[in-house]
């Protein structure tokens, strides 16, 4: 990673001193030409003002000192052809009349351009002005062309770029670790974040690590714990199969205490059945909170009145009453699990009741199921939805019950982001409302 980021800073570096290169080299040229330019423009004029050549044409110079070998001056008349020249022979040179500042100057007093030449790398300043007797002045320059310039200082500019490119990689190296050091930190002690050191940047990306790791770690002691008590759990009722078994296979039980033993072994093979199934069930939804559930409308009154139907032997049973209330009522949601939430919650409120008890199951605007049973104690009431919890224990061996039926309720609430809520007084029954949005 680190190599990556320094790659990655390198190459940024490069491209923006080629860039800087590039972009000084043009405007150097640039203010270069305009400073050739106006020194062209000065010489011209003064040229001019001055009448060095005098009031013929024999164009000598008088008592005027001028470098010519680095200045060219041209004296060319209206019609085209040279009348004196600095530095070849009017004689043998053509006609002058189409070159664009002699043109301009002759239509609009002065003219100026440049002139590079691709074969000798040069390029030609040339400013003209038209003098009071009609005839053209033009001075010239010869300087070397962009490339020439560029060429001359290149390594100057090689140079320079090197020492900023070694800079810069120095800096880039301190960047970059300084970048990786909180997160290499975080990668070695996720159970320590609180000591690393960074910049306030970071700070969102460590506390989400942070509660991710929170949260795994929660997790991780969740199912260890589960998976005790599930071992727990299966280990009581097979235990007592076994047990059971062995008595009768021995031989050690009488006809009177193999009908018995029959009897308890079917009670812990049933509880034993029962357990198995809702601990599959919790894997299912445990499954479907990592994956998108099925929803469609479903008809919550509908539901109820099923679910009253199959639980009315059980009720029976136990000598427990029910009764369904309430209107049909649409809402969306997987019809498995909410089958599965009114089941359990009917269920637990048959088995934590008393005979001749009663349990209401109203639908509404809210899914209500209460009963006048046994009740929960109000330092109990935070932990009846964990798993495996329960507040009689004596109540749920004799029942069958397997104390998941609520953490199922809980975690299909969840599943459909409904909201859970819990009424309970100890001795006079419970009342739970499952609150779902419309």
């Amino acid at each position: 990673m680190k190599n990556k980021i320094n790659s990655r800073f390198m190459a940024i570096t490069a491209i923006a001193i080629v860039f800087t290169v590039i972009m000084t080299t043009i405007v150097y040229y640039k203010l270069f030409q305009q400073e050739v330019m106006d020194d062209l423009i000065s010489y011209a004029h003064i040229i001019e003002e001055t009448n060095i050549f005098g009031k013929d044409e024999n164009y000598e110079f008088q008592n005027f000192h001028l470098d010519t070998k680095k200045i060219r001056i041209t004296v060319v008349r209206p019609d085209g052809s040279v009348a004196y020249d600095t530095q070849a022979d009017v004689t043998t040179m053509d006609n002058h009349k189409n070159r664009p500042e002699i043109q301009k100057a002759l239509e609009q007093g002065e003219g100026k351009t440049i002139r590079t030449s691709s074969t000798i790398k040069k390029s030609n300043f040339y400013y003209a002005v038209r003098m009071e007797n009609g005839n053209v002045l033009r001075v010239a320059k010869e300087t070397g062309s962009i490339w020439s310039v560029y060429c001359s200082v290149f390594p100057v500019i090689l140079l320079i770029s090197g020492i900023l490119f070694w800079v810069c990689y120095l800096l880039g190296h301190y960047l970059t670790k300084s970048l990786i050091a909180p997160i290499e930190q975080m990668a070695g002690d996720l159970d320590h974040l609180d000591r690393v050191s960074t910049y306030k940047e970071l700070m969102p990306f460590i506390n989400l690590i942070r509660t991710q790791h929170e949260d795994i770690l929660k997790s991780a002691k969740m199912r260890q714990e589960f998976t005790a008590n599930v071992s727990h759990e299966l280990k009581t009722p097979l235990t007592s199969i076994s047990g059971y078994s062995e008595l009768i296979e021995n031989g050690m039980a009488t006809e009177k205490d193999v009908t018995r033993f029959a009897g308890e072994i079917h009670r812990n093979a049933k509880r034993l059945l029962s357990l198995i199934n809702d601990i599959i069930k919790l894997s299912e939804l445990d499954a479907s909170s990592e994956h998108q559930i099925t929803m469609e409308e479903v008809d919550l009154y509908a539901i109820a009145q099923a679910c009253v139907s199959m639980v009315e032997p059980s009720a029976a049973k136990h000598g427990v009453t029910l009764h369904l209330s309430g209107e049909s009522t649409v809402i969306t949601a997987n019809k498995d699990m909410i089958e599965e939430l009114v089941y359990n919650l009917c269920d637990n409120a048959i088995r934590y009741n008393h005979e001749g008890g009663n349990v209401w199951v109203d639908v509404g605007e809210q899914l209500t199921v209460s009963d006048d049973g046994i009740g929960i104690s109000k330092e109990n009431q935070e932990r009846i939805f964990e798993r495996f919890f329960r507040v009689d224990k004596s109540r749920s061996k004799k029942t069958g019950g397997t104390g998941l039926g609520l953490a199922i309720v809980k975690h299909i609430v969840e599943l459909h982001e409904a909201q859970l809520q819990l009424e309970s007084q100890e001795g006079r029954g419970t009342k739970i409302c499952v609150v779902f949005h419309k």
